[in-house]
């Protein structure tokens, strides 16, 4: 691909250019170990690191322009220089325009929550696809171009990657894109330039204030995203979550609503839940789900609510809801010879561990224990581990305390902090084990017949990520080994 920087640049107001606008642009990056001849750099002043130190290493490769907001002091002749208030600001309108505007070409859907993100948007493109329409997924599990798929290294890709993955998506054919919208993403300008048929929000509960600092500064990082979608677009929100309106009261979209408990545009009963499947009534019409519980049973509604939004048939669209199967690490069920059954579930905060473990008790009432397998990140807000626990001992009859992704912290002071949360009483029915292969094991050994076991925490990963190496670890993979050995 080539174009002239005057062209790439159409779309800022820059402060200054110094050199030839009209030099052949090969190549736009914002990883200075990347240069090359005929690169466009872009010097992003980071948190971590400021970009601009760099400049005279990606001259020196060859580089072509670069995009700044102070001159270097040594100007190369061969190089053009463009000066801009705000390079952050600038790089995701630079990647639209290079990757000629792909989000325009898409019905491009955004979903945006503390919970329920990787669901709702990866049901969505399986059932785009199971509609026969070619479709996109960027998700924190996995990017999909029309059923290829490619591991994921973050929620929200940076701009580049992410107008790249989109510009595939245009070359693919797909008529339909959907993205995990993450509040990082909002803040750090990645999803600037975007162009969204429609946005959904999940609900919204304590996470990620290592970043944010406070639960303001979170809430306005979800709802800047719907401040930015565009009058032709849609905004489905959750009513039943306290800041459902909260989120859509500026946005210039057109706001539809839904709940499980009060009158809205999509309005779902939840008739009778199992751990394997569910009955459920969505705006008067009977589905049977292969989904369990409260929380997907939102994500359910708000997937048929996008899915008429974007003009398919609402008929089929509830019959293609009963053919979905819930998404790896997702209240995933395993069921063990011994009778009892094992749940893999991505919870990681409280608000979600809450969620799983009332959708469990709503399945098997007193009939049987529940035993939970917890931990919590390291290096990660550390305010909401004595609650995880807390909340993981309300709603269980054991608890097994271990690790998950301590990262650079120890373990043992994550794990303390956590117990921190116990009183006496929870206390007597928790057990730390911090090894999770022992602790997974633990829990499985402690179940008996009717009961089951909920590993929380990891879901899809594949990892446990110690003193920043990611070691193999997969805890569906672990509960397998389990079960294979039983007799």
């Amino acid at each position: 691909m080539e174009k002239s920087l005057n062209e790439i640049i159409k779309c800022l107001k820059p402060l200054q250019v110094v050199g030839d606008g009209n030099v052949v642009i090969e190549d736009v990056i914002c990883d200075s170990r990347k240069a090359k001849a005929g690169a466009l750099f872009v010097a992003i002043n980071g948190v971590a690191v400021d970009a601009h130190k760099f400049i005279p290493d990606v001259v020196a490769a060859g580089a072509a322009a670069i995009v700044c907001e102070v001159l270097p002091s040594e100007l190369n002749d061969a190089t053009t220089y463009v000066v801009v208030k705000n390079t952050t600001h600038a790089l995701p309108l630079i990647a639209d325009e290079w990757f000629d505007h792909p989000s325009q070409h898409l019905h491009l859907v955004g979903v945006t929550g503390t919970n329920g993100k990787t669901s709702t948007a990866t049901l969505l493109y399986e059932m785009a696809e199971m509609m026969g329409f070619k479709a996109g997924l960027i998700s924190t599990v996995q990017n999909i171009v029309h059923r290829t798929a490619t591991d994921a290294k973050q929620t929200t890709p940076d701009p580049l990657s992410l107008q790249k993955l989109l510009h595939d998506m245009v070359q693919e054919g797909c008529e339909y894109a959907f993205m995990e919208v993450s509040s990082h993403s909002s803040v750090q300008h990645r999803i600037d330039g975007l162009h969204f048929a429609g946005g959904i929000f999940t609900n919204l509960t304590r996470d990620h204030l290592d970043f944010h600092k406070t639960v303001d500064n979170y809430i306005n990082a979800k709802k800047a995203f719907f401040d930015m979608l565009p009058t032709d677009a849609f905004a489905i929100t959750n009513i039943d979550d306290k800041q459902g309106m909260t989120m859509v009261q500026n946005t210039k979209a057109k706001v539809l609503t839904y709940s499980l408990r009060a009158l809205a545009d999509f309005k779902c009963l939840l008739v009778e839940s199992r751990l394997n499947n569910t009955s459920l009534n969505i705006n008067g019409r009977d589905v049977e789900v292969q989904f369990t519980g409260r929380f997907n049973a939102y994500n359910l509604t708000a997937v048929y609510g996008a899915g008429v939004s974007l003009g398919w048939n609402p008929e089929d669209v509830l019959v293609k809801l009963s053919m979905l199967v819930p998404v790896a690490g997702r209240f995933q069920t395993f069921q063990s010879k011994r009778g009892y059954t094992a749940v893999v579930d991505y919870a990681h905060t409280p608000d979600a561990i809450e969620n799983v473990l009332s959708s469990i008790r709503e399945v098997i009432g007193s009939k049987g224990n529940i035993i939970t397998v917890v931990g919590c990140g390291g290096n990660r807000d550390a305010g909401k581990r004595p609650i995880m626990a807390r909340d993981a001992a309300n709603a269980s009859n054991r608890v097994v305390l271990t690790s998950d992704n301590p990262r650079f912290e120890d373990p043992e002071e994550i794990l303390a902090q956590m117990i921190a949360g116990l009183d006496a009483e929870q206390r007597s029915r928790t057990i730390k084990i911090t090894d999770r292969r022992e602790a997974i094991r633990t829990a499985c050994m402690l179940a008996n017949a009717g009961d089951v076991v909920l590993v929380a925490g990891k879901g899809h990963e594949n990892y446990q990520e110690v003193c920043g190496v990611k070691h193999h670890f997969d805890d569906s993979e672990e509960l397998r080994k389990i079960f294979e050995s039983e007799f």
